[in-house]
């Protein structure tokens, strides 16, 4: 089993790219604080993520730098050879959903992102454009 949930802040924004074949991708980092008792120095770890089609336009367009991010999504390494011939690993996480977990001020939306299945996926919104304003109460029935 391989499925990794982390909760944190985007360290730059989001920049939404397409490969030759028009496929969207973005890549940024999550910045995540460890666990901490009082009086100890805050820690943080830092998170390489990739996501792909749906999920990197949706990313890309509703988050910005600083912003809460939870993502779900799975651990992978690939091995490649720096400039100088080293033999280097990275390790990242291919993002498989993204949510809002900040504030609505923070975010300007509530909601999530699936990848689903390959025929694509939906945004879920918070359930504020569900609402309407009443001006009356004479019909309301309590």
């Amino acid at each position: 089993m391989n499925t990794i949930i982390i909760m944190g802040r985007l360290t730059d924004n989001p920049e939404l790219r397409k490969t030759p074949n028009d496929i969207s991708v973005t890549s940024f980092s999550v910045a995540v604080d460890r666990p901490y008792r009082s009086g100890a120095e805050r820690q943080t770890d830092f998170f390489n993520c990739t996501a792909w089609r749906g999920t990197a336009e949706f990313i890309s367009k509703y988050f910005a730098k600083g912003q809460m991010i939870a993502i779900e999504g799975s651990m992978q390494s690939r091995r490649y050879d720096d400039k100088d011939g080293n033999k280097r690993t990275a390790w990242e996480i291919q993002v498989n959903q993204a949510h809002f977990c900040g504030s609505k001020n923070e975010s300007g939306s509530a909601g999530s992102y699936s990848r689903g299945d390959n025929s694509g996926a939906s945004f879920a919104n918070g359930g504020a454009d569900d609402f309407s304003v009443i001006t009356g109460d004479d019909d309301l029935p309590f």
